[in-house]
């Protein structure tokens, strides 16, 4: 589930980064902002999901 939110954030990114050039590069900005955020908080999630299965 996390992998699947992760690829959405990404096409995301890859959308803003092509709307930058456009009529408004604040929205891309934004939006390119706000899935980087995403993309970070869900690799921190998951990481911690399996630092807390991990046998020690």
């Amino acid at each position: 589930l996390m992998s699947v939110t992760n690829a959405i954030s990404g096409i995301i990114v890859i959308g803003g980064m092509l709307f930058v050039s456009g009529s408004n590069p604040w929205i891309a900005g934004v939006a390119i902002f706000l899935a980087t955020i995403n993309i970070a908080g869900g690799f921190l999630v998951t990481h911690r999901m399996l630092k807390m299965f991990r046998k020690e």
